[in-house]
């Protein structure tokens, strides 16, 4: 039982990550830091890629040092594993509630965008490294689902700072390697049909963030209480998302 929250934590973690590529900051991204873009800076875009991608790792252990802080502190206090992983459950359900709507809570919250003025004003390291930094550390942009209080939740409660590290690390890596879906981007017609793909699977990518929560909700609430509790709360997350099914709609591209 002592690995359960790690192993519930780290694809939450993949799932909000993939779910932050939809926000205007996310999506402005995969515009700004193109093979084409970059052409036209003066900059190949396997570099700024690397270094956005380094820069999200690190903020995703920056994230994770954070968390980290709040698992010592939980490691001292020794409290039970089913108090824990009970807790995690509890937590899994609030914040799926807020992501199907159901909390009175409008997603993206904290909509704050990368200042874009920094692909004039600085080298393709600094603004590569710069904005992955900001979008791995997962809560200094939109942020486009619940999930993200999900997962540093899950990793206080590992009581572990190097396994909170580890979620982190995950989120900013996943997080990070977003950019590499506009590899191919190096014609204006080629990047607006990854915003094509991107905009059709858009709905998909909101509903799993959602019940990945409701997943993690289940798996925490069986390890913690009894099996008997999975069959109950998937009928109140069927009930939850048929009630929520208005939940806000993709979010809209922003340069």
């Amino acid at each position: 039982m002592d690995a359960v929250l790690l192993l519930v934590a780290l694809p939450v973690a993949v799932v909000s990550a993939i779910r932050g590529v939809w926000s205007p900051c996310g999506l402005s991204m995969l515009s700004s830091i193109t093979p084409m873009t970059e052409a036209g800076r003066g900059n190949r875009f396997g570099v700024t890629a690397g270094w956005f991608l380094a820069g999200g790792l690190v903020g995703g252990l920056s994230l994770g040092l954070v968390a980290a802080g709040g698992a010592a502190l939980v490691g001292l206090a020794d409290p039970s594993t089913t108090l824990l992983v009970g807790t995690g459950a509890v937590a899994a359900l609030a914040t799926a509630a807020i992501d199907f709507g159901l909390a009175g809570i409008d997603l993206p919250i904290f909509k704050r965008q990368v200042d874009d003025a920094w692909l004039r004003r600085y080298r393709s390291w600094a603004y590569g490294a710069g904005f992955g930094w900001q979008i791995g550390f997962g809560v200094a942009t939109y942020i486009m689902t619940a999930g993200i209080f999900l997962l540093i939740a899950l990793a206080v409660l590992t009581a572990s700072p190097l396994q909170a590290l580890a979620v982190g690390a995950t989120f900013g890596l996943v997080r990070g390697a977003a950019v590499f879906i506009g590899r191919n981007a190096t014609t204006p017609a080629a990047l607006g049909r990854v915003h094509e793909r991107l905009d059709a699977v858009g709905p998909l990518a909101r509903d799993a963030a959602a019940w990945v929560q409701v997943l993690a909700a289940a798996v925490l609430a069986a390890v913690a209480w009894t099996p008997l509790v999975v069959p109950v709360l998937a009928v109140a997350a069927l009930v939850a998302a048929r009630a929520g099914r208005t939940v806000r709609p993709t979010a809209v591209r922003s340069a």
